[in-house]
């Protein structure tokens, strides 16, 4: 029988689309095997997807679970201010600098917070929320087959829209907040459309254990 691990990353998703065609999706995590850290998936306007990364580590992990082009290695800095229901982000991350407010907790937020941490982050619920979420949120799935054989699922505690957004890259303007379209494609499941901040564990389970302790082959890493 092949050995396995489970790696938990606990935080948050930020998932914005821009009027340029650029989509942002943020993982701001502050339990994880590796100690706090944040990440950034850019989806292009020519459908080219990079990871920004703070290290070589998150470099590459999440280019093993997830599908990039490019992975960049950039610090990766996050600042909060404010209540869950009306905070304000900043993220720098290289040639990105995005701000976003949060806003409203969404319907479905308060119905994820009534389901026991225990409960939610277990596979047997991620397999049963699965037949719901991508019919509720199309493109959003809770359990699924990543990359190198790995397999991930999702516990969501809360969702808040977010309400405001402007970013920059290279310092050009990537226009106004828009709906998460086209879905970015990094992996088998994506954030929700309109543009939202998810409290959530990622559970991810790795065939091999070496496989996250030794470097793997990253697309155009630098």
């Amino acid at each position: 029988m092949t050995s396995s691990i489970r790696h938990r990353f606990t935080g948050h998703i930020a998932g914005v689309g821009t009027s340029s065609g650029t989509r942002l999706v943020l993982g701001c995590w502050s339990h994880t095997p590796q100690g706090p850290f944040a990440d950034v998936m850019v989806a292009h306007p020519d459908g080219r997807r990079e990871l920004l990364a703070p290290n070589d580590w998150v470099a590459h992990f999440v280019s093993d679970t997830y599908t990039f082009d490019t992975v960049t290695r950039v610090p990766v800095n996050v600042q909060r201010t404010g209540l869950s229901r009306a905070s304000r982000w900043t993220v720098t991350a290289g040639p990105l600098t995005w701000h976003f407010s949060v806003g409203p907790r969404a319907p479905l937020g308060y119905l994820l917070q009534t389901v026991p941490r225990p409960i939610s982050t277990s596979l047997t619920f991620a397999r049963l929320t699965d037949q719901v979420a991508h019919r509720v949120m199309p493109g959003v799935r809770t359990l699924g087959t990543a990359g190198n054989d790995r397999t991930e699922w999702y516990a969501a505690y809360d969702l808040h829209t977010i309400t405001h957004s402007r970013a920059t890259w290279d310092d050009q303007d990537l226009g106004r907040l828009t709906d998460m379209t086209p879905p970015p494609d990094f992996g088998f499941s994506s954030t929700p459309r309109r543009p939202s901040l998810t409290a959530l564990t990622s559970t991810v389970r790795v065939p091999d254990a070496a496989a996250v302790t030794s470097p793997a082959r990253t697309p155009e890493l630098g």
